[in-house]
């Protein structure tokens, strides 16, 4: 039990922090493409290399799924996908990534309360405080940005877009544990994470085909950096990912995904720095480090 637990949180730790890079990557890849387009060339691309390996268990799974398998894999593409990559596209080019990646680090709180209201998981005192050092470190990071900002009318709705991101996040997160914690008649298929990832991004790829072919009047010229970058969020932040997530979420509960969540705003403002050379105080540092403690927190919460 110890070490199932021990690779949930591993397989928790690789997912958000996989998902941090989401940030850059859609700021760098939305300079040139459209929010749908970036979404359906990626997943496209994710599912092209992974169903020749994984298409015949895939078909198997699909003929085992039943109704309520399907109304909550629609809801998984739904707000873990398709919803969670359009507010993050769009808010990405209203305010900084740094920003941007701290706002989508609101989810542990979103999650929690989620977990608490829906799924009834009452938190144990590690639990509570790994959240707590959460919530304070995302405020940290922050900075001097809390009182030297200008709250313009694009910045203010980029930053509530982004927190719309976070939503959805924590909604897919909830969705998750609730589809791994069903016993009765209406769910009884077992899924293989890769089997799995395939049929939500399938799901989420076909509610972005329509949007996308709307907004493509012609494909801009695409640099060798953006097809690194469409790869990179086709078979890394959504393929990866999402089977460590599905491994995760399994061996885990709610609130001890809410807390690892805290990895999407550490990674986003590393690679913001490392890549985009955007500046970070000494405020946002203690942030980072509080996030950081709130994960080893957690490894006491089932004490």
């Amino acid at each position: 039990e110890n070490l199932k637990n021990i690779a949930g949180k591993l397989y928790l730790l690789g997912a958000f922090a996989l998902a941090g890079t989401s940030v850059v990557t859609g700021y760098i890849l939305s300079e040139k493409l459209s929010r749908f387009t970036i979404t359906a060339i990626s997943l496209s691309i994710m599912i092209l290399c992974l169903f020749p390996f994984y298409g015949r268990k895939t078909v198997r799974t699909i003929r085992l799924l039943k109704r309520n398998d399907w109304k909550l894999l629609l809801m998984q593409a739904v707000f873990g996908i398709f919803l969670f990559r359009l507010f993050l596209l769009l808010g990405v080019n209203l305010t900084s990534t740094i920003e941007a990646g701290i706002l989508t680090g609101s989810t542990p709180a979103i999650t929690s309360l989620l977990a608490f209201l829906i799924l009834r998981e009452r938190p144990t005192s590690w639990n509570a405080l790994g959240i707590v050092c959460t919530v304070s470190g995302i405020i940290l990071l922050q900075g001097r940005n809390l009182n030297t900002i200008e709250f313009r009318t694009q910045h203010f709705w980029g930053n509530v877009i982004i927190l719309c991101a976070a939503a959805s996040e924590s909604v897919f997160n909830i969705i998750s544990r609730k589809h791994k914690t069903m016993k009765h008649n209406d769910s009884n298929a077992q899924i293989h994470p890769v089997v799995q990832t395939l049929i939500v991004s399938t799901l989420a790829l076909l509610l972005s085909l329509v949007p996308a072919l709307v907004e493509l009047k012609a494909l801009p010229t695409i640099e060798p950096t953006e097809w690194i970058a469409l790869i990179w969020y086709g078979l890394v932040v959504t393929a990866l990912a999402f089977v460590f997530f599905y491994e995760g979420v399994k061996r885990c509960d709610a609130y001890t995904t809410a807390a690892f969540s805290g990895m999407i705003p550490l990674t986003s403002m590393l690679l913001s720095i490392l890549l985009l050379r955007e500046t970070i105080s000494l405020w946002q540092l203690v942030g980072g480090f509080l996030i950081v403690s709130s994960m080893l927190m957690i490894r006491k919460s089932k004490s």
